[in-house]
């Protein structure tokens, strides 16, 4: 890899991690920081946790994992032609999920409902949770003990938290800062007033261009629309026409996967060359240039980003909220909703979650019961659900 860039962060200079560690002849600290996510408990997990589909409908609708996989490869893409640490990159896209609970963002719905009395429930959080406190692999101590810069991005790589008064920022403006930050500790302050490193920055657009790709595929799998009904959807609509007119008698997955890898080729290359001109047009220099830069750097052009909020209000209209998917998606909630209040009322969980929620009482059991919940997997929250309940959720 070439020479990464001034802005770059550079694992050299981290700051650190909570608990100190060797140097490894090997590895930089951003590879040991992606090589623990990968290793944990929590990314095996993904395999088995909701995207859009339900897991149940089928073996080839992405999963956690498998988009959690194709965020990564896209920030990596993204990080090396803006010579930034692929390496940290890749760590904020393999555990930017890792906080999501069962049943997609309907599960995530339904806990933070559920957590409202107590301070609600909020994804990212949750990862930090995850990768600082629930991990328990290691003898000397609890979560991963990832660097602080890992441990940055996971948090803000969608912005800051907080303006520069301390006042709620961006969707937190509305309910507050999320419930449980207080319980998360770094080796320093996360600064939730700052933007984030490029490569969190990175790992943030990669996830959006993901999203969008594989969205249109498995609803055209799933049935939901054809390909024609893109053809006047902003961001998708030309891709389509153009894939329509030069190969129109190939199998429709065949089609399928030229308009997807089209409109990721097109989204990245646009996001490396708007980026790198707001790069250069901001003059930062250093991490805490980008740090205090005031917005994010690293995005889509703003025809781009008026095409892709084009794209998702069709997605929303057509697949998200189309009955085919609304029906398990209350299903589910429903799911996640019981369990949650059976927990609360009789802390019937295994092993150590047991053990600490028949200990604890009001909010302290419930973000016992919320963390236990929200990393279940699919399969394992309907084991759950049918245990305690004798009955067995009918999807379809």
């Amino acid at each position: 890899m070439n020479e990464t860039a001034p802005y770059a962060s550079k694992p050299g200079q981290s700051l650190g991690r909570l608990y100190g560690t060797g140097p490894s002849p090997t590895r930089s600290e951003f590879q040991r920081d992606r090589d623990r996510i990968i290793h944990s408990t929590a990314f095996r997990r993904l395999q088995h946790k909701t995207q859009v589909f339900l897991h149940h409908e089928g073996r080839h609708f992405r999963n956690r994992l498998t988009h959690t996989l194709e965020v990564s490869q896209i920030a990596r893409s993204i990080a090396r032609a803006l010579r930034l640490d692929e390496d940290l990159a890749e760590a904020v896209a393999l555990s930017h999920d890792l906080g999501h609970t069962p049943f997609g963002h309907a599960g995530e719905r339904a806990l933070h409902r559920a957590m409202a009395p107590y301070g609600g429930f909020d994804h990212n959080v949750q990862a930090l949770r995850v990768v600082t406190l629930l991990e328990n692999r290691y003898a000397e101590h609890d979560g991963l003990n990832l660097t602080w810069e890992t441990l940055e991005g996971i948090l803000k790589h969608n912005g800051p938290l907080i303006d520069a008064e301390g006042r709620p920022h961006g969707r937190h403006a509305g309910e507050g800062l999320p419930e449980g930050l207080e319980a998360i500790r770094a080796v320093a302050d996360l600064r939730l007033d700052s933007h984030a490193s490029l490569e969190a920055q990175a790992a943030a657009i990669a996830d959006d261009i993901a999203y969008n790709a594989h969205d249109i595929d498995d609803a055209l799998r799933a049935g939901l629309v054809g390909l024609e009904d893109f053809l006047d959807v902003p961001m998708a609509g030309p891709i389509v026409g153009e894939v329509l007119e030069k190969y129109p008698d190939v199998a429709v997955k065949r089609q399928t996967h030229e308009v997807q890898r089209r409109m990721i080729t097109r989204a990245v290359e646009d996001v490396i060359a708007t980026s790198a001109v707001n790069i250069e047009a901001a003059g930062v220099a250093s991490t805490e240039d980008v740090r205090r830069a005031g917005r994010a750097l690293v995005g889509f052009s703003p025809a781009a980003a008026a095409a892709e909020k084009g794209l998702k209000a069709f997605l929303f209209g057509r697949v998200y909220r189309h009955e085919a998917v609304m029906a398990p998606v209350r299903e589910s909630e429903a799911v996640v909703e019981r369990l949650f209040a059976r927990y609360m009322a009789d802390p019937d969980m295994p092993g150590r979650w047991g053990e600490a929620g028949r200990a604890a009482a009001g909010a302290a059991r419930a973000r016992i019961v919320a963390d236990f919940i929200a990393g279940m997997t699919d399969p394992y929250a309907l084991d759950e659900y049918e245990r305690l309940f004798d009955a067995r959720p009918d999807f379809r």
